[in-house]
C-alpha cells in the first residue's frame, strides 16, 4: 500500500464504505477518515489534513462546493477531487471554482481511481473522458464567462494543454514533446497566467470552450 492518506466525504456510508475497501485491499492508500457531510469533515481535519480528499458534491448540511472552498481557504495545498454522478453536471463549474482538481465518477473501478489520485497527487488534475463529454453537453452555461482570446498562447504552450487535456502528466508530456519536465511546468505557469484560470481543471474547461480540444 503507498502512503497517500484519503478523506472520503459522502452522505452514503455504504458507498464510502465500498471505495475505502476498494483502495485499501488494492493497496492504493489508506482512508485515514470519513465524513457524511461538509461540515463533519472540516471539523474533522482540524488536527490532521489528509493527502487528498475524494468529496461528494450533493450533500446535506454542506455541500461539496461551500465545502471545498471553506477546506481550500483554510488549507491552500488540500488537494480535492470531486465525486461525480450524472445529474451532477451543473455543478461541474462552480466545484472548478471552489478548486477541486478533478472529478470522478462514482461508478469508476479501481484502475481509474488510482489513476485520479496519483494524478492529483502529483500535481496534475484529472477528468475521465466520460466526465468531459459531460461537460461539453453544458459549455454554453450563461453563468460562466471566460475569455475566448487564445491568440497570446504560443504553438508550444497549446501543444502542452492539448496534452494536459489528454491527461498526461508532466513527464509524459515532456517525454512525447522531446522537452524536459521542466520546461512543460515553466509552459504549464505560462496557459495559467495568460488564459487567468487557476489551475489544471481550469485549463481543461477553457481548452474545450475555445475549441482547442475536440472530444
Amino acid at each position: 500500500m503507498k502512503n497517500v492518506n484519503i478523506f472520503l466525504v459522502d452522505d452514503h456510508r455504504i458507498f464510502r464504505e465500498g471505495v475505502k475497501s476498494l483502495i485499501e485491499m488494492e493497496g492504493v492508500g489508506k482512508v485515514c477518515g470519513e465524513a457524511s457531510n461538509g461540515q463533519e469533515f472540516l471539523n474533522a481535519i482540524e488536527d490532521t489534513v489528509p493527502d487528498l480528499v475524494l468529496m461528494d458534491i450533493s450533500m446535506p448540511v454542506m455541500n461539496g462546493i461551500e465545502t471545498t472552498k471553506a477546506a481550500i481557504e483554510k488549507y491552500p495545498d488540500i488537494k480535492i477531487v470531486a465525486l461525480s454522478m450524472h445529474g451532477d453536471e451543473e455543478y461541474y463549474y462552480k466545484m472548478i471554482e471552489s478548486g477541486v482538481k478533478g472529478f470522478l465518477l462514482k461508478d469508476s473501478g479501481i484502475k481509474e481511481i488510482e489513476k485520479a489520485i496519483y494524478s492529483v497527487i502529483d500535481g496534475d488534475s484529472y477528468f475521465s473522458n466520460e466526465l468531459l463529454r459531460r461537460i461539453i453537453t453544458n459549455i454554453n452555461n450563461p453563468d460562466k464567462k471566460e475569455s475566448s482570446n487564445t491568440s497570446d498562447l504560443s504553438k508550444r504552450e497549446l501543444e502542452v494543454l492539448r496534452e494536459i487535456c489528454n491527461g498526461l502528466t508532466n513527464d509524459e508530456i515532456a517525454e512525447k514533446l522531446f522537452i524536459s519536465a521542466q520546461t512543460v511546468k515553466g509552459h504549464r505557469s505560462n496557459l495559467l497566467s495568460k488564459t487567468n484560470c487557476r489551475n489544471s481543471a481550469s485549463l481543461v474547461m477553457f481548452a474545450i470552450k475555445n475549441k482547442i480540444v475536440e472530444l
